[in-house]
């Protein structure tokens, strides 16, 4: 089965051009976490800790209520086709984060005010 991914190595997503913020602003709590609530919190409380793959695949998983058991098996069919890259992230288009991807492909967000 082939694997795709979504990392990025040494390379910097800007904040969309088209973007209504003025700096980056933490995605608005709601009743059910969204999309980007959850990479939000993964990304800023954790600091190039995850890839991107690791990002997206944590919150399918948690969208998708699996146990840890059926972590290996499902990441292996969810990376068995294309997935949008964190490029198309509401945090870039919508919440004024750009995300920073270091050398060994472990992400970081940062406000379009620095």
């Amino acid at each position: 089965m082939k694997v795709h991914t979504t990392n990025y190595f040494d390379t910097f997503i800007e904040v969309a051009e088209d973007t209504k913020a003025k700096s980056g602003i933490k995605p608005p709590a709601k009743d059910r976490k969204t999309v980007a609530e959850m990479q939000y919190e993964l990304i800023a409380q954790n600091p190039y800790k995850y890839t991107s793959d690791d990002i997206l695949f944590q919150i399918f998983a948690d969208r998708n209520n699996l146990t840890k058991a059926e972590y290996k098996q499902a990441r292996e069919r969810f990376f068995s086709k294309g997935q949008a890259c964190l490029r198309t992230s509401p945090l870039a288009k919508t919440y004024g984060f750009g995300i920073h991807s270091n050398s060994v492909g472990k992400v970081a967000i940062f406000g379009m005010e620095i």
